[in-house]
């Protein structure tokens, strides 16, 4: 079974989709878009895949453990989690930004991924009694970048989830666990109009080497090779899914 989260639109809902049609029975986390994220697991159903949605704000303790209690009583035994969850902000310098805005972006996006792996350890690994599992981080290019002049803060939360993907994959290696991240680079989502910005892929497409942005599918073939028996020597690793950017 697989938890997504974050998983009503964009990666997420392409990863959970890619993820029951190879035979995962996936859980659809979403904190606020329910007709979203029940679309996706009628589209699952539809198709012979097994699906429930499961609303909770990752960066609220007590609404993850409750969305992981749901799980095991609904879909049974862990075996992957891929922390997609996440937000942008609308661009601004760092000498410009709110403290509401920085608690809410390392909230969601760096905190949130620690309190979903925690759980997800608990029930994978072997010195739990579990049977292990795989854990894939969602990242960012911007990692690397560091977004200046746009959400410097955003690049920051996704350094840390790498420096987390790194940490963890070496902490539970031997616990049947493997840690992993994607970095995506542009993509068609609509994380870019939230942020304010809807034209951002077509805008930046001339600076990617490939001359293009990416699709949310080309993302989630990376994550669910990662999750699957095919990357079994596969941990730590940190995939750039960025056109070469």
């Amino acid at each position: 079974m697989l938890l997504v989260t974050g998983a009503s639109r964009g990666i997420g809902a392409a990863t959970a989709w890619l993820a029951a049609r190879r035979g995962w029975s996936v859980a659809v986390n979403y904190a606020q878009r329910a007709d979203a994220a029940e679309a996706l697991v009628q589209r699952i159903r539809s198709d012979s895949g097994r699906a429930i949605a499961v609303q909770a704000d990752v960066a609220n303790e007590e609404q993850v453990l409750a969305m992981f209690e749901t799980i095991d009583a609904r879909l049974g035994r862990l075996a992957g989690l891929v922390n997609n969850a996440g937000v942008v902000d609308r661009t601004q310098r760092v000498d410009e930004m709110s403290f509401s805005r920085l608690r809410r972006m390392f909230d969601v996006n760096v905190i949130g991924s620690f309190l979903c792996a925690r759980e997800a350890v608990k029930r994978m690994s072997t010195r739990h009694g579990g049977r292990g599992g795989a854990i894939v981080n969602v990242s960012s290019a911007a990692s690397r970048l560091g977004a200046p002049g746009q959400y410097v803060d955003y690049a920051a939360a996704k350094g840390a989830i790498d420096v987390f993907t790194i940490g963890l994959a070496r902490e539970v290696a031997a616990e049947g666990i493997r840690v992993n991240a994607v970095r995506p680079g542009l993509i068609e989502t609509d994380i870019h109009a939230s942020g304010g910005l809807p034209d951002r892929v077509r805008d930046l497409a001339p600076q990617v080497p490939m001359h293009r942005g990416g699709s949310a599918e080309e993302v989630a073939n990376a994550i669910v090779w990662l999750l699957s028996s095919e990357a079994s020597y596969t941990t730590m690793g940190l995939l750039d899914v960025s056109g070469g950017r």
